[in-house]
């Protein structure tokens, strides 16, 4: 609410601008005095807010001539910023004793009083002259003090706020650069898979791999990279990937799943499984004679969405849960897509699975469709 206020200049300015030398003139001046006298002159609320509107009018002009200087080198600034209050607290002294002098006393009660004070009425002049001025400058310069104060507190918003955009450009841009590495590592991929199937003269396997291609692309495509889906979307996507790989491994490929019915509504990266099972079926179930097993689990636990990957292929070796010299884009692209979205609020770990194969174990934030509708 305090930031919405600062964002509008015009409304900002008059709000305080006018609120501000009301109350100085009526607890400032007004008060103050009635407070520090035993009798207020007759006509001295009058008196106060007449030289708080004159000081107004004096700040006004100040305000334009800051205006100006706004964008100037600090010394031009420090320099009109200066001058601009000493001229405008001596006007505004000499308003007040002008003013003083027509409604609260006359020029013969000063006169009056100044002969009474004898030799000592020079000095009482100078002091009071002295006093008169820094007491006029003081409020001007606080006025003034306050008004940069407030312009360069609105900067330093403005400043932070295009901090933040730039932020969540650059993070939605390495998120988008993540997500559209997978689709070309896939396509290579399945680019060899039909060439090899070609190859060995497999015409109608090739032809039935590029339409379920055609299929998964067109799909692919259509879904924003920074948009979440849930994880049932995520598996249908999945399966229309599964049944590419299937005209290769046919009956050596099998898929388990274990999916809890409140993690199906989780929302997820999209295509976040699909690089996984890639590597999982390259790495492993390719390997294996006899193909193999691919399940997924998927379940909600305190606050957070666990998901589990794992196959039943000669599995690799682990130092410290890392694959020693991995450098493919599936799990690379993978962890950093989870670190961008949830920085600390996430666990990526690989483990062997017994008696052989690979498991990888994913801990995110649980939150649903139901919660963000």
């Amino acid at each position: 609410m305090v930031r919405d206020f600062l964002k509008n200049e015009h409304t900002l300015f008059w709000v305080l601008h006018l609120g501000g030398w009301f109350a100085w003139g009526l607890f400032g001046k007004y008060a103050y005095t009635a407070i520090t006298l035993d009798e207020v002159p007759p006509r001295y609320l009058a008196y106060a807010m007449v030289i708080a509107f004159v000081g107004m009018i004096l700040t006004l002009v100040l305000r334009y001539l800051f205006r100006w200087l706004w964008g100037r080198s600090v010394w031009i600034q420090l320099a009109g910023f200066l001058a601009g209050t000493v001229a405008a607290g001596y006007a505004w002294m000499h308003a007040r004793s002008f003013l003083y002098m027509n409604f609260i006393e006359t020029k013969e009660d000063m006169v009056e009083w100044l002969e009474k004070l004898g030799p000592a009425a020079e000095i009482y002049e100078k002091v009071s002259y002295y006093s008169t001025f820094t007491v006029a400058w003081f409020v001007i310069l606080a006025w003034a003090s306050l008004y940069f104060a407030i312009k360069y507190y609105r900067l330093f918003l403005q400043v932070q706020s295009s901090a933040l955009k730039s932020a969540a450009m650059a993070h939605e841009a390495q998120l988008k650069m993540l997500r559209y590495q997978l689709n070309p590592h896939f396509l290579f991929n399945t680019l060899n898979a039909i060439s090899t199937l070609i190859l060995e003269q497999a015409t109608e396997d090739a032809n039935r791999m590029v339409t379920r291609l055609s299929s998964f692309l067109r799909h692919s495509l259509d879904n924003d990279p920074m948009k979440m889906v849930t994880l049932e979307q995520e598996l249908a996507t999945l399966k229309l990937y599964l049944d590419i790989e299937k005209v290769r491994f046919e009956e050596r490929l099998r898929l388990e799943l274990d999916i809890e019915d409140e993690a199906y509504t989780a929302l997820i990266p999209s295509l976040l499984l699909q690089p996984l099972i890639e590597n999982a079926i390259k790495y492993g179930i390719a390997r294996s004679e006899d193909g193999g097993c691919l399940k997924i689990g998927a379940r909600v636990f305190a606050g957070d969405l666990l998901l589990e990957l794992s196959d039943d292929g000669p599995g690799v070796e682990l130092v410290d849960g890392r694959i020693p010299g991995a450098n493919g884009v599936g799990l690379r692209n993978t962890c950093e897509r989870l670190q961008e979205l949830y920085g600390g609020q996430h666990s990526f770990r690989l483990s062997k699975t017994e008696p052989h194969g690979l498991t990888i174990r994913m801990r995110m934030p649980f939150d649903s469709k139901s919660t963000t509708a």
